[in-house]
């Protein structure tokens, strides 16, 4: 097996060996044509005679794939694409017939025997149209056919890795924006409490080493599970409580049936956000709702905060929640849903993704 899969991955990279195959099987499969015109003429004296002509099919389709097409018609000089079109067709059709009559039959025939001169063969238009031309270009238009196929298929190969690597390095970008904002919040909080040498320090930076283990360690993948999620939650809001006193609430209300992954820090951004446009601006007693589902193959997650009646709503989304958009288009595509409901007295957010 490791045998086969070195021969192919050695076909694949080797440009000749694929040359010299396609050229092998176009002269084996014009056997079963020449054994049907020439029964009685044995097997070696039939690739004889279709060898003889493939060099003539060979130069001719080299000539016009790397010479005729690239450098004159696809350049748009096509007057000059149609007369060297032209001189090929007669140059390479004259070249199949005195290979047939002056090297194929040369070896196949018993002497005595005659042979048209090339004068005569040079000349003789209504054979070398009717009989050698379309021997000529079909060949010639199947070498075309697989050539630019197979130059297809490896120029959308590589627009596909291309856009994969676009997409990871986009990823990567993204987290990079949301792990710092996430970073230098969490810093000034505890920056905030040490001022004041507050017991709650030590809490707070156990509380950080714990998140910062998640994100460093564990959200390298594309994908992370919700459980893992769910307590990188409750770690920050732990964390976030300590910067407040009791006039706080937040509600963490989980339903999960299927411990599903989903894309990593998505949630922690989210909540986050929530602590700094909610609590964070909110004098009175903020509130924070976050409810999380994960049912068969859909996952739901909604979170409101409260925000305070001088809050602006502003028309376009932050920095955070439109880097979470573009990040959840790089992974589910079209298969989530992202609602953002601003309202007077509290900011919803409701994010859907189907695992289907």
């Amino acid at each position: 097996m490791n045998t086969i899969n070195t021969l192919i991955s050695y076909f694949q990279k080797s440009r000749a060996l694929r040359h010299v195959v396609f050229w092998i099987a176009m002269l084996f499969l014009n056997v079963p044509k020449g054994v049907i015109r020439h029964e009685n003429d044995p097997l070696y004296a039939i690739l004889i005679m279709f060898g003889s002509i493939l060099i003539a099919q060979v130069l001719a389709s080299y000539y016009f794939a790397y010479y005729v097409i690239p450098k004159f018609l696809l350049k748009r000089k096509y007057l000059k694409a149609v007369l060297l079109f032209i001189i090929g067709s007669y140059v390479f059709s004259a070249l199949g017939r005195i290979m047939i009559v002056h090297v194929g039959e040369e070896l196949v025939r018993k002497p005595p025997f005659t042979q048209e001169p090339l004068l005569e063969i040079l000349t003789d238009w209504r054979k070398l149209l009717v009989s050698y031309i379309p021997s000529i270009y079909s060949v010639a238009l199947i070498f075309l056919f697989v050539k630019y196929f197979l130059e297809y298929r490896k120029i959308k190969e590589k627009d596909l890795s291309l856009s994969k690597e676009k997409s990871e390095a986009e990823l990567k970008t993204l987290k990079a924006q949301l792990n710092p904002h996430f970073l230098f919040n969490t810093l000034n909080n505890i920056y905030s409490l040490s001022i004041i040498n507050s017991p709650k320090t030590s809490t707070s930076i156990s509380k950080l080493s714990e998140i910062l283990d998640h994100v460093l360690y564990r959200c390298n993948g594309k994908y992370v599970l919700l459980s893992s999620e769910i307590e990188l939650l409750k770690n920050f809001i732990e964390l976030e409580k300590l910067r407040y006193d009791e006039r706080l609430q937040v509600s963490l209300n989980t339903t999960i049936e299927n411990d599903i992954e989903i894309p990593p820090l998505i949630l922690l951004s989210l909540v986050e956000n929530a602590f700094k446009h909610g609590a964070g601006e909110d004098s009175g007693s903020p509130k924070i709702d976050i409810d999380v589902l994960s049912k068969d193959s859909m996952f739901k997650f909604k979170i409101s905060n409260t925000v305070s009646k001088d809050y602006g709503i502003k028309n376009k989304e932050s920095i955070g929640l439109s880097n979470i958009r573009k990040q959840l288009d790089l992974i589910c595509g079209n298969n989530y849903t992202l609602n953002i409901e601003p309202d007077d007295d509290k900011f919803t957010v409701s994010l859907n993704i189907n695992q289907e």
